[in-house]
């Protein structure tokens, strides 16, 4: 029950004291080793199913499977999935039967280029986080042209 203090308003009484504190911690100790065996498994199943979800969740913002998961650690995670993405289809177009040979010169350079961005993206990992993410925008910024390239080579974009 609230007490009233003298301008007549209400006090509001803690709602844990040192004395419910104490019950709550003797009733965990007598109910812990009988509860903890039925529990533990249910609850070790619902963290593993809270993990699988956070990876698939992980690996689809990536854009690459699941099992892939481990390739792509750091802050840099999703530009070296981007530039990877970048570089197999890069060399899908320079196999592709109806390459021409400018075709081929874009795949090289691209492929240099890529090389050089993830040689970049690492090194950046290092950084201070300002100089992290302007390395990071400077990267976007290259794939972003090789993707276009790429996209006008595939006659998706003009």
């Amino acid at each position: 029950m609230a007490r009233k203090d003298k301008t007549g308003e209400a006090e509001q009484t803690p709602r844990i004291t040192p004395g419910k504190a104490k019950n709550a911690v003797k009733v965990v100790r007598v109910l812990a080793p009988s509860v903890l065996p039925v529990v533990a498994p249910y609850a070790a199943q619902a963290a593993a199913y809270a993990r699988d979800g956070y990876d698939r969740l992980r690996a689809r913002r990536l854009g690459i499977a699941v099992d892939q998961l481990g390739e792509y650690t750091g802050r840099g995670a999703a530009m070296h999935a981007r530039i990877n993405g970048l570089r197999s289809a890069v060399g899908e177009l320079a196999e592709s039967a109806e390459r021409t040979e400018d075709d081929l010169r874009f795949a090289t350079r691209s492929a240099s280029t890529l090389d050089k961005l993830a040689t970049a993206v690492r090194a950046a990992e290092r950084m201070p986080t300002a100089r992290r993410r302007a390395a990071h925008r400077a990267v976007a910024e290259e794939l972003d042209i090789v993707e276009a390239g790429l996209l006008a080579r595939l006659g998706v974009v003009q």
